[in-house]
């Protein structure tokens, strides 16, 4: 009889704080002031969040794609976490040109900042994160301080940049237009390699494995890595997910973006 009790007493413990936390999400809300076509159309986002909670972490989520193609989403990963969730459309190549696409993806992180009081979220504590192309935007409106001042934020104030899988060297979509092959390196001001400093927020770096890996993805984000030691980055890391390529690498990256999350909250 002890048992049962014992038992019955875990199962209800068990489904309060299985249940006991409740999510809302809501689609498509406009984040920009642009006022043409295609901005009305692609800078839209979603957002996920508990609704009996406060003050909790915020994850701003830029979905992948080449800067081409790709479409918002939460990440099943991010769910019931006790985190929001703000995942972001931005106008996409060739259709806009590269600035108006970093520019869309500062414009949703200072939405995000603007509105966590409306929403019981904690401004200081505002993560970007991405992957592949996503990952390349979080670095940028991270590292280039110039895109989040436009909108009166300064950029180390973000709790954390963690991109997957993300481009470091000049995006191999702004190479191609400029007539260069996919294997033909550049680092111009559009690469966040460019923007290395010591003095922008904790960097988490995630690749897949090196020799599964898009284009030699994990040698330039090592090369990153290293670089942000160099001048003196007080907490940077990188993490190469052995066996995972550079599209099923997302899933066990997200685990390591929540674990970082955690270690930084504790902070």
């Amino acid at each position: 009889m002890r048992k049962l009790i014992v038992t019955a007493f875990l199962s209800v413990i068990c489904s309060i704080f299985a249940f006991g936390t409740q999510y809302k999400e809501v689609h498509d809300i406009p984040y920009t002031l642009n006022t043409d076509a295609y901005s009305k159309e692609r800078c839209k986002l979603d957002i996920y969040y508990p609704t009996d909670m406060a003050d909790v972490p915020v994850v701003v989520w830029f979905h992948g794609g080449g800067l081409t193609g790709g479409g918002k989403f939460i990440p099943a990963e991010l769910k019931d976490k006790g985190i929001a969730v703000v995942a972001i459309n931005y106008r996409l190549l060739p259709k806009a040109e590269l600035g108006e696409v970093i520019d869309d993806a500062a414009a949703a992180v200072a939405w995000t900042l603007d509105n966590a009081t409306r929403y019981s979220w904690d401004p200081e504590k505002i993560i970007v994160s991405g992957h592949s192309a996503g990952g390349y935007l979080t670095s940028m409106v991270g590292l280039d301080k110039k895109y989040l001042a436009k909108y009166g934020v300064d950029a180390d104030t973000l709790a954390a940049l963690m991109p997957l899988s993300g481009q470091v060297i000049t995006h191999f979509a702004q190479r191609k237009d400029k007539g260069m092959s996919e294997l033909q390196p550049l680092i111009d001001e559009t690469a966040p390699l460019y923007h290395v400093r010591p003095d922008c927020p904790p960097y988490v770096i995630v690749t897949g494995d090196r020799e599964e890996e898009l284009f030699g993805r994990y040698e330039e984000n090592a090369y990153m890595w290293r670089m942000m030691k160099l001048v003196g980055h007080p907490d940077v890391s990188i993490y190469e997910l052995d066996g995972h390529n550079h599209g099923d690498m997302v899933g066990p990256g997200l685990t390591i973006i929540c674990k970082n999350i955690n270690r930084l909250i504790k902070q």
